[in-house]
Formats: C-alpha cells, sequence, structure tokens
C-alpha cells in the first residue's frame, strides 16, 4: 500500500510539474500572440486608412454620373430657399439700463 501511495504522489508531482509547464507556456504564448495581434491591428489601422484616403476618391468619382441628378437636384432646391430668403436686418441694440 505504501508503494502504490508513493507511486501516486509521484505520478501527481509529474502531472503538478507538467500542468505548471503548460501554463507557463499557454501564458507566454498568450501574451506573444496578444502583442502580435495588436501590432497586426495597428498595421492594418495604418494600411486601410491609406488605402482609404487613396481609394475614396476614385469611388467618388467612379459614383459621380449615378449621384449626378441627385446632387443637381439638391444644389437647385438649395438656390431656390436661398433666394426666397429676406435679407436679415442689423440687430438694433435696445436702450442701456443700469
Amino acid at each position: 500500500m505504501i508503494t502504490i501511495g508513493i507511486l501516486v504522489m509521484v505520478f501527481a508531482a509529474l502531472w503538478l510539474a507538467a500542468a505548471t509547464i503548460g501554463v507557463v507556456f499557454k501564458i507566454a504564448f498568450t501574451l506573444i500572440g496578444g502583442i502580435f495581434s495588436i501590432i497586426g491591428a495597428l498595421i492594418g489601422l495604418v494600411v486601410g486608412g491609406a488605402m482609404l484616403l487613396v481609394l475614396a476618391p476614385l469611388f467618388a468619382l467612379a459614383l459621380l454620373p449615378a449621384a449626378l441628378p441627385i446632387l443637381l437636384l439638391v444644389g437647385a432646391i438649395w438656390l431656390i430657399v436661398r433666394a426666397t430668403r429676406s435679407t436679415p436686418h442689423a440687430p438694433t441694440q435696445g436702450p442701456v439700463t443700469h
């Protein structure tokens, strides 16, 4: 019985040592993976922002024929509203009371 108890304790100690090594590796690789993930995300944001600055004007020019009637309608409405507004009067200053 003592022999089996010693074997179980040795097996448990080896299991605990292996589990501890596994936890250390898991924490290390999680931290390294997280750092690489953050670096990759930042690089993606920079590259994506640069591509957006380059491609957004091209997309706007490509969509201009489809959006031109809407832009002309909005411009005409803006001109009509601006033309029908009365000129604003200069603000009058009331009597100063102390």
